[in-house]
């Protein structure tokens, strides 16, 4: 149970909600493959992610920090950028969190 209050905690924060719905819609549409980030794919990246926002880097980055630090998103940094893809294993329990409510 405190793994989803920290979750929804998380994702309380209305910049920290839209910049994670912009990860999930990127990932869906972008070319996450067997859950790893496309080679060549730029669409994650937080630079582009943090280009979507009127937020400066800093604030767009400590929102992520957020978000990892609840597990809903997953970071791989390769050469001086960092992608970012939902943790599918963390919405497989938020799914299955609201499933259950509506039992």
């Amino acid at each position: 149970m405190e793994r989803l209050a920290a979750i929804f905690k998380a994702l309380s924060d209305r910049n920290r909600l839209a910049i994670f719905q912009t990860i999930r819609t990127c990932c869906c549409d972008c070319g996450v493959v067997n859950d790893a980030i496309a080679p060549d794919d730029t669409g994650n990246s937080v630079s582009d992610i943090a280009s979507r926002f009127d937020l400066s880097l800093s604030t767009v980055s400590h929102h992520l920090k957020e978000l990892r630090t609840a597990g809903l998103i997953i970071c791989e940094k390769r050469g001086q950028w960092v992608y970012c893809r939902p943790n599918p294993d963390v919405l497989k329990d938020i799914e299955e969190f609201l499933d259950e409510a509506q039992s």
